[in-house]
Formats: C-alpha cells, structure tokens, sequence
C-alpha cells in the first residue's frame, strides 16, 4: 500500500471518529451526557433504560474500536498488530462494560466518578492513543 493511501485512509478513519463524537447525541441514546456536564455530585442519576443504554455505549464502542483498528492497520500494516489489538480490545470491553453495568446499577453518588471515568473509556477512543505510540516504540526496537 502506497504511502498516500495510507495517509488518506487514516485520515478518513480519522473524521469518521470525530463525526461520531459530534453526532454523539443524535446517533446514540445517553442520558449520562448531560447529567455529567451538570454538578452531578449533588444529584441522583436520571431515569434510563439499562438495556438500551448498555446496547449504545456498546455499539458506539464496537465503531470506534473497527475504526481503531483500521487505523492501525493503515500505519502498521501488519495482521499481528491488529490480532493482538482486536483481543486486547476484546477484553477490555468485556472488562469495562461489567464494570460499568455494575456501577450503573449499583453507584451511589460517590462513585459517579468512577462510573464518568469507564463510561469515558468505553465510548472514547483513548485506547488507540495509548497503542498507537507502543507499537510504534515497539517496532522500532
């Protein structure tokens, strides 16, 4: 693959994440973005619907990780980088999302930090900035 296609693919990827965070509130059901952007320590979490909540932290999730991926795929161009990547992934959303169920369900005012910090996790794709640069050092030694 030429260098420009993978510049061009990584840039595509790129705007496809930010067009997933700047259509976050019309493409996902979360009602937890806007009891985080209030003093939420003084109040209780609002009404929602576990399941359907826990299906697009979920979804959102899986569409950042496939966009993760291919951009690692676009700088590295190797399978095993993004064999490992997609396990590491995969156990990562398992963890987090037990994680934030568990705190959905059962936090009290005092853990809604922990639960904005999984959240976060969940639906951001910080994982790759912290790949991206690992295997890059990685590769280089």
């Amino acid at each position: 693959m030429s260098k420009f296609n993978k510049i061009v693919g990584v840039l595509f990827c790129i705007i496809l994440l930010m067009l997933i965070r700047w259509f976050e509130n019309s493409l996902f059901y979360d009602p937890l973005i806007i009891f985080f952007k209030t003093d939420h320590t003084s109040q209780s979490l609002p009404k929602f619907d576990g399941l359907l909540l826990i299906g697009n932290i979920a979804l959102r999730f899986i569409m950042n990780t496939v966009l993760s991926l291919a951009i690692l795929w676009f700088v590295f161009s190797e399978k095993e980088i993004v064999k490992i990547s997609t396990v590491l992934y995969s156990f990562l959303f398992l963890l987090l999302l037990l994680v934030f169920t568990y705190l959905l369900f059962y936090a009290d005012s005092e853990s809604y930090l922990s639960l904005f910090y999984v959240r976060r996790f969940l639906i951001q794709p910080l994982f790759l900035l912290l790949l991206l640069p690992a295997f890059y050092f990685q590769k280089k030694q």
